[in-house]
């Protein structure tokens, strides 16, 4: 099956665009909320945030699995982050699929220096 380049290309602009939307935010980490009932790990930085979805009409972000490693990672970087009074910077799924007006995390990232 030949599948035509201006469909190809098509395609690869839609993933891109998709990527590009995603919410990003750099700042201290203000609060961690963490609630037993379903185990929703909520977090809000200081600042503003820019690029997020439609979807995100809260501006806090999502931890979207708890319950995964990598759950757990994120939220310890979080908290980590916190405690040390350092900023991080997290980049989001562009997915409100954890909680329906926040963002799903995608990846924190914690700077080896402090701004």
């Amino acid at each position: 099956m030949k599948v035509h380049p201006a469909v190809l290309l098509a395609s690869l602009c839609v993933v891109g665009a998709t990527q590009a939307i995603a919410g990003t935010q750099t700042g201290l980490v203000k609060d961690v909320y963490i609630r037993d009932s379903d185990g929703l790990i909520v977090v809000n930085l200081a600042g503003t945030a820019t690029l997020k979805p439609g979807c995100a009409l809260r501006s806090y972000w999502i931890v979207p699995n708890e319950k995964t490693d990598s759950g757990k990672r994120l939220y310890a970087l979080v908290l980590s982050a916190q405690l040390a009074g350092r900023p991080v910077t997290i980049k989001g799924k562009d997915t409100c699929t954890r909680w329906g007006d926040g963002e799903d995390i995608e990846s924190v990232n914690l700077s080896a220096t402090q701004q």
